[in-house]
C-alpha cells in the first residue's frame, strides 16, 4: 500500500505516521551501536603493542618566525625541550622540497627507462642476430621530435648529471628553505597523544598542534599554510563547492546542447567533412551527448578533490573525508533532488530564496518526493544487481590489465603497476552508498517495496566490500575508523531529509496528527549532538588510556625519525642522519619509553 493512494484524512495514515517513528528509533538504534563498536575498533587498533612512527609524533603549524640569529630549527627545539624536558626526543623541520621531489622523479623515471630498454634489448637477441637492437627514442616533445639516441647510453648520462644536482639541491633545501612547520618527535607514544590534544601556546595562530598523520599520508606542501591563511582558503573552497553543487547541471546541460550536430557544424564549421558521414553520424547523434554528460561527471570528483586539498588539509586521508562529504551533497542534490523537482527546479530554487522558511521547504519535498518512487526503487535494484557484479568481477580493470600487460608492459615491475588494483576510493564509493541509504530511507514508509532492495543492497554490500578490502584492494593510508563520524553525520542528514519529507507528505493528507510527527526533528538533532559529545573526542584524538598500552619491543627512534624523511631528501644509509642537521634537533640521550 502506497501512501498516495490513501484518501485525506483517513484513519490509515496513523499506520505510517508510527511507521515514521520506528523507522527513525530503529535507526538511531543501530546508529548508537555502530558508533560504539567502531570506536571499539579503533581504540583496539591505535593500542596494539606494534608501534607506529605517527604515534611518536605531532605536527607543529603556524612556528612564530624566529630572529635573526636563530634557526626555525632551534627556534623549535628550545621551545619542545623546554616544555617537555624528560620526552622530547628530536623535531624534523618541514622544508620546501619541490625542486628537489622533480630531481629525484626525474632519475627514478630514468632508471625506469633503463630497465624496460635492457629488457627489449634482451628480447632483441636471436640466432639471427646475436648482437641485438639497442633500443632508441627521441630526446623532443613525447619522444616524437629531436635528436634520436641510444636509451640506455642517454639515460645513463642524465642520471650521473642529476645526482649531483640532487645532491647540492638536498643541501640547498635542508639549509635554505626551511618552512614555518615542523614534526617534533617524543620517546613515548601516550606523551606524543597528550602534546597532541595540549594548547601549547597563549595565543591561538602561533603553535599549533594536532597529531602526526602517517609517513604515507602527508600532504607536504600544505603542512607550512598559516591559520590565516587555511581559514580563507576553506571560506573560498565551501563558496566554490556551493555555486558547483547547485549549478553543476548548467554546464552539463549547455555542453549537451553545444554536442549535438547542428550546433557543432556551427561552432566548428571544419568538422562538417567527418560529422556529415552516415556511419559517423549516426554514433554522434546517439551518443555524444550521453558522452559529454559522463565526462563531465568524471571530472567532478578529481575537481573536488583538488578543491579539499587547496584547503590546506594536512593529510591525504583528511582530504579524502572532505571530498566524500562534498560529493555526497552534490549526488543527493544533483540526482535525487533534481530528478524529482524535475523540471520546476529553478522554480523551486527562486521560491526557496523568496520564501526562506523551513514550511515551504517541506512542503516542496513533501509534493515532489513520492512521484519518483518507482524510479528510485529501480535505481536501488540496478545499483543491487549491476553494481556489485562489476564490483565483485573487476571486469573493467582485468581487460585494462591485459591490455597493458601485452602492449605496454615490459618488465616485472611494469607488469605490478599495471596488475596494482589501489585503495577503496572511499571519495566516491561512501558518497554512493550514502545516497542509497538517503533514497531508502525517503521511500521506507512511502514505498515499503524499497526496503527488501536497501537491505540486500547493504548486506551483499558488506560481505563483498568486506572480501575486497582484504584480498584485493590495497590502501594506501591508515586513519583507523576515522571516516565514521563523517558518515555517521551523512546518515543523520539522511534522516533529516526523511523526517521533514514525511511530515509535509502525511501533512498533505490533512491528517490532523501529522504534528506529532514535529518533534522527530529536535529529537535527530539531539541525538547526533549526544553521538558528537560521547564519541568523536575519541576519533579526532587518541585517548591517553589507549596510547599508555605497553609496546611489544623498545622502538627504533631513528627509523621512526626516518620513516618522516621525504624520499627525495632520504640519504642511503640510517647512519648519514647527520646531514640533516639544518632541519632537526640533536636527540636527547634518555631512552625511548611507552
Amino acid at each position: 500500500m502506497f501512501i498516495h493512494s490513501l484518501q485525506p484524512q483517513s484513519m490509515r495514515l496513523w499506520a505510517f505516521l508510527l511507521s515514521v517513528y520506528w523507522v527513525s528509533f530503529v535507526t538511531y538504534f543501530v546508529l548508537w551501536k555502530s558508533y560504539k563498536h567502531v570506536s571499539n575498533l579503533r581504540a583496539t587498533a591505535r593500542s596494539t603493542p606494534d608501534f607506529k612512527p605517527e604515534e611518536f609524533a605531532v605536527l607543529v603549524r603556524d612556528v612564530p618566525r624566529s630572529s635573526p640569529d636563530e634557526t626555525i630549527k632551534d627556534s623549535v627545539d628550545s621551545y619542545f625541550r623546554a616544555l617537555h624536558p624528560n620526552t622530547f626526543y628530536r623535531s624534523m623541520v618541514v622544508t620546501d622540497h619541490t625542486k628537489a621531489d622533480k630531481i629525484y622523479l626525474e632519475i627514478e623515471d630514468h632508471k625506469k627507462k633503463i630497465a624496460r630498454a635492457e629488457v627489449l634489448y634482451a628480447n632483441s637477441k636471436t640466432e639471427s642476430n646475436p648482437e641485438g637492437i639497442k633500443p632508441t627514442h627521441r630526446t623532443g616533445f613525447l619522444g616524437l621530435i629531436g635528436k634520436k639516441v641510444d636509451t640506455i647510453e642517454y639515460c645513463s648520462e642524465q642520471i650521473k648529471e642529476l645526482l649531483p644536482k640532487l645532491e647540492a639541491e638536498q643541501k640547498t633545501t635542508l639549509r635554505d628553505k626551511q618552512q614555518q612547520a615542523a614534526i617534533v618527535f617524543f620517546n613515548s607514544r601516550s606523551v606524543a597523544a597528550s602534546a597532541s590534544q595540549t594548547l601549547h601556546a597563549q595565543v591561538f595562530d602561533k603553535w599549533t598542534v594536532m597529531e602526526a598523520p602517517e609517513p604515507r599520508d602527508i600532504i607536504w606542501p600544505n603542512l607550512s599554510r598559516n591559520i590565516y591563511e587555511r581559514q580563507i582558503r576553506q571560506v573560498v573552497v565551501y563558496s566554490i563547492v556551493f555555486l558547483t553543487v547547485v549549478f553543476y547541471m548548467v554546464p552539463i546541460t549547455a555542453v549537451s546542447a553545444i554536442s549535438t550536430l547542428e550546433n557543432l557544424r556551427k561552432v566548428l564549421p571544419f568538422l562538417k567533412v567527418v560529422v556529415d558521414r552516415p556511419a559517423i553520424k549516426t554514433v554522434l547523434q546517439a551518443y555524444l551527448p550521453q558522452i559529454a554528460l559522463i565526462v563531465f561527471l568524471a571530472l567532478l570528483p578529481a575537481f573536488l578533490m583538488f578543491l579539499s586539498k587547496a584547503e590546506g588539509i594536512p593529510s591525504q586521508s583528511h582530504a579524502v573525508r572532505a571530498t566524500s562529504g562534498k560529493y555526497f551533497y552534490f549526488v543527493v542534490f544533483n540526482v535525487f533532488l533534481v530528478y524529482t523537482l524535475g523540471k520546476t527546479l529553478f522554480t523551486s530554487l527562486r521560491t526557496i530564496l523568496d520564501n526562506a522558511n523551513i514550511g515551504v521547504i517541506i512542503n516542496m519535498l513533501a509534493t515532489s518526493l513520492p512521484g519518483g518512487a518507482t524510479f528510485f526503487l529501480t535505481f536501488v535494484a540496478l545499483k543491487f544487481f549491476v553494481g556489485y557484479g562489476l564490483e565483485l568481477s573487476r571486469l573493467i580493470p582485468l581487460i585494462i590489465f591485459h591490455l597493458k600487460r601485452k602492449y605496454l608492459c615490459k618488465t616485472e615491475d611494469e607488469v605490478k603497476a599495471a596488475w596494482a588494483p589501489g585503495d577503496l576510493g572511499y571519495s566516491t564509493r561512501v558518497p554512493n552508498d550514502m545516497l542509497i541509504a538517503t533514497v531508502v530511507l525517503c521511500y521506507s514508509v512511502m514505498a515499503p517495496l524499497i526496503i527488501p532492495f536497501g537491505v540486500a543492497y547493504f548486506a551483499l554490500g558488506w560481505l563483498i566490500a568486506k572480501n575486497q578490502v582484504l584480498r584485493v584492494y590495497v590502501p594506501s593510508y591508515e586513519s583507523n575508523g576515522r571516516m565514521w563520524p563523517h558518515m555517521h553525520t551523512r546518515i543523520i542528514a539522511a534522516l533529516l531529509l526523511y523526517q521533514a519529507t514525511m511530515i509535509g507528505v502525511i501533512g498533505l493528507k490533512k491528517f490532523i496528527y501529522s504534528p506529532i510527527l514535529a518533534p522527530l526533528l529536535p529529537i535527530s538533532f539531539i541525538f547526533a549532538y549526544i553521538c558528537h559529545m560521547r564519541f568523536y573526542p575519541a576519533f579526532a584524538n587518541t585517548p591517553l588510556e589507549v596510547a599508555q598500552h605497553e609496546l611489544k619491543e623498545t622502538p627504533n627512534m631513528d627509523a621512526i625519525y626516518t620513516a618522516y624523511i621525504p624520499q627525495c631528501l632520504k640519504p642511503d644509509k640510517l647512519e648519514d642522519l647527520d646531514v640533516f642537521e639544518d632541519a632537526q634537533s640533536h636527540s636527547t640521550s634518555r631512552a625511548p619509553s611507552i
